[in-house]
């Protein structure tokens, strides 16, 4: 943290003292990268500093003869004047006045000029980040609509998101983090409708995060910012890689987090329910959304109780009607049916790590290997059940429906939970784990908005609209609970304009 307590030393006239003071803190001789090119303009010296690979050839190279063509004469009276608002051809231009700032300015990508005999420097924003394409998201595909998705380029970011809200009341603030790392971070909002006292207290837990660098980008941000314990694993905010749906949070009264480097957004706060929408179910009709929804809460149900009531069932027959006595083990196998769904999802975890540092034209023949042959071998020699191979991929499947991967990670710790205790201690412990589970979920509250919000505190409005995908004409107001400054997103005082009746055929064609 010593970065931080440097005072800030301005700029001198003499040019050689700057480069001076530059080269103790910079050392241009062990860092190739660094680029200080001396030039001549109007007959005083001059110098530019950048970072090679940040730079577009083109621009630079038109300053530089803009500059080369000057006189003496021409710049002798009003020198930085006349050099920052007529001979400096470019349009994102500012000045800056000391050592730490063109320190700073330079390693993030932009372009310094100083000149001899001016205390003062100009910052031409002429940076190119090495970038890929706007690809769409793979953990977010949908089968109609935009293949768009964030890069780790934050001002295509910003880009994305205002080329779907061109309200001329979006704020997008710069901030930064990092003593060290000096990491560029966005804060967007739309200023109407986002409730000041919720962008302010994001504001202020950025500008307080001290540390000395952010190199895992938003996942360090949202540790340092989010209220609460550090070992909840219920997440609370949600990460998105879509514009459209930041957009759509936006204009709900969210407030956006975009972290240089990272593609994906934080979207804050939220509950517990927006982490189980998807877009896709926005891209269909209402009535397949409806049905897109219930079929992944049913998924997402499954996949938190289905393996720990099979193995309390299996465990107490007894609790079963007899008209269900058919569920249970036909054969348990060598190994106790407790310990064997232990080892099925420890199992389940080993091969998606597997696959994911597998590279990717074998990735696909170590799933097929993993999940086909040791799966098959291990009920065939009698280690497993069949059953159990059967619920725990049930299982599975329902964790990859969940929209939010860290969701989906939180729910299979609950699963793993409720297996411990259900094999332990049988109903008692099912019942406790379900209670501790839902207790947490209770208690939890992302940055003042409790975590289960509709259920409780109960909002029938809302609820409705977490059960059934609304369609877009009756979506009039916006979530209560952000308590945003304007409430309504349609009017509501204008009835609908009824649609106007035409004959299917005229009087001639009837005839």
């Amino acid at each position: 943290m010593a970065a931080e307590a440097q005072t800030k030393t301005p700029l001198a006239k003499d040019l050689a003292d700057n480069l001076r003071k530059l080269d103790e803190r910079l050392v241009f001789k062990k860092n190739f990268d660094l680029i200080l090119r001396e030039i001549e303009v109007g007959g005083r010296k001059a110098a530019f500093l950048f970072v090679d690979a940040f730079v577009k050839d083109e621009p630079l190279t038109l300053i530089l003869k803009e500059l080369a063509r000057l006189e003496a004469a021409e710049i002798t009276l009003n020198t930085f004047k006349k050099l920052f608002y007529r001979y400096v051809t470019f349009g994102e231009v500012k000045t800056i006045g000391t050592i730490e700032e063109v320190i700073d300015t330079a390693l993030s990508g932009p372009t310094v000029f100083l000149v001899d005999g001016e205390a003062q420097a100009i910052v031409i924003d002429l940076r190119v980040y090495p970038a890929r394409m706007p690809d769409e998201p793979d953990l977010e595909k949908v089968t109609r609509g935009s293949r768009d998705g964030f890069t780790e380029t934050l001002v295509h970011n910003t880009a994305l998101i205002r080329r779907r809200v061109r309200d001329p009341r979006l704020r997008i603030e710069h901030l930064t983090a990092g003593a060290r790392s000096k990491t560029d971070i966005a804060l967007a909002y739309i200023e109407d409708i986002a409730n000041p006292d919720l962008v302010d207290s994001v504001r202020e837990k950025v500008n307080k995060i001290k540390i000395d660098g952010l190199p895992m980008a938003e996942k360090s941000v949202e540790e340092l910012i989010t209220p609460g314990t550090y070992w909840n694993p219920f997440p609370r905010v949600r990460y998105t890689e879509r514009p459209d749906v930041a957009a759509a949070h936006l204009l709900d009264g969210h407030v956006l987090v975009l972290v240089d480097t990272s593609p994906s957004v934080m979207i804050l706060p939220t509950t517990y329910f927006h982490h189980l929408q998807h877009a896709e179910e926005f891209r269909q009709s209402p009535t397949v959304g409806v049905y897109l929804r219930w079929v992944r809460f049913a998924g997402v149900f499954i996949s938190v109780f289905l393996t720990p009531l099979w193995l309390l069932v299996s465990l107490e027959p007894g609790l079963l009607p007899p008209e269900l006595k058919f569920i249970g083990p036909k054969k348990i196998g060598a190994v106790p049916l407790f310990i064997q769904f232990l080892i099925a999802e420890v199992a389940i975890d080993m091969i998606r790590m597997a696959t994911i540092h597998t590279p990717s034209p074998i990735a696909t023949s170590t799933g097929i290997i993993a999940a086909v042959l040791l799966g098959d071998l291990a009920t065939r020699v009698g280690l497993f059940g069949p059953e159990v191979i059967l619920y725990t991929a049930t299982a599975a499947i329902g964790t990859f429906l969940t929209p939010s991967f860290e969701l989906a990670q939180a729910n299979r710790l609950t699963r793993l939970f409720l297996l411990i205790l259900t094999g332990l201690l049988r109903l008692p412990g099912f019942i406790i784990g379900t209670v501790v589970a839902f207790s947490f979920l209770l208690l939890t509250r992302s940055f003042g908005v409790p975590y289960l919000w509709p259920l409780i505190p109960f909002n029938l409005k809302a609820w409705g609209s977490v059960i059934v995908r609304p369609p877009v004409a009756v979506q009039r107001s916006r979530p209560s609970v952000l308590k945003p400054i304007d409430p309504d997103r349609q009017p509501t005082n204008e009835p609908r304009p009824a649609a106007a009746r035409k004959p299917l055929f005229s009087r001639k064609q009837r005839s």
